[in-house]
């Protein structure tokens, strides 16, 4: 495990790919395998995984290659979901409700605690066993449940205010689908995710490719 040593944030993106491959090789009683397998599975260069890993002490063999199943275990240690974080989601429309309903959050240790709207139709709607909570017990629920995420799949003009208020109940990272960039605590984590802008980088390789198929 690295000490203080500062990782880049492109390595940081690579990590849950890595994991989500390997995750599937021990589903499959893959064993071992070499950065040159693992590269071509994964379209990515041997000598790149190779870099990636060993900004973690590396876990390789010569000879040998990766024990995947440690490897696996390993990386999941440094994306820290080797352990559990409960979280929430406020905004129970469609995006939430459909965060709710993807169990595969709880089998990487995220436990969704509690879904939260100001729409009083939505008052105790349940979603996957999950009852709809209004936002005036918020703060007492986050407290209450050790909330350390909170999601929010809301309009960008409530985004700033509700997440001023969750944070100061005690939540310590935001995972933002809000269209809207949020100016909070340098301690809180922000991850923004903003769907319009991934489908113009789509539509960007699109264009780009189709000119140079014409060219």
């Amino acid at each position: 495990m690295q000490g203080t040593k500062k990782i880049s944030s492109a390595v940081i993106k690579r990590l849950p790919r890595y994991y989500r491959y390997l995750g599937e090789l021990v589903e499959g009683g893959v064993q071992r395998i070499s950065s040159k397998e693992l590269s071509s599975r994964m379209k990515v260069t041997a000598s790149q995984i190779r870099q990636d890993l060993n900004n973690f002490g590396g876990f390789g063999q010569q000879g040998y290659g990766y024990n995947v199943k440690y490897l696996y275990d390993e990386i999941g240690k440094i994306l820290g979901i080797d352990r559990t974080h409960n979280m929430i989601i406020i905004g129970a429309g469609n995006l939430g409700q459909a965060i709710v309903n993807y169990t595969d959050f709880e089998k990487r240790g995220f436990l969704i605690k509690g879904v939260f709207d100001n729409d009083p139709q939505l008052e105790g709607k349940e979603i996957r066993g999950m009852r709809v909570r209004m936002m005036n017990g918020i703060t007492e629920f986050i407290r209450d449940n050790n909330i350390e995420i909170a999601t929010l799949t809301i309009p960008k003009n409530a985004a700033k205010e509700v997440s001023s208020l969750v944070v100061q109940a005690g939540v310590r990272a935001i995972w933002n689908f809000a269209h809207t960039d949020l100016n909070l605590p340098e301690n809180v984590i922000v991850e923004n995710v903003h769907l319009s802008e991934s489908l113009m980088r789509l539509s960007y390789t699109i264009a780009n490719r189709e000119q140079s198929e014409h060219e």
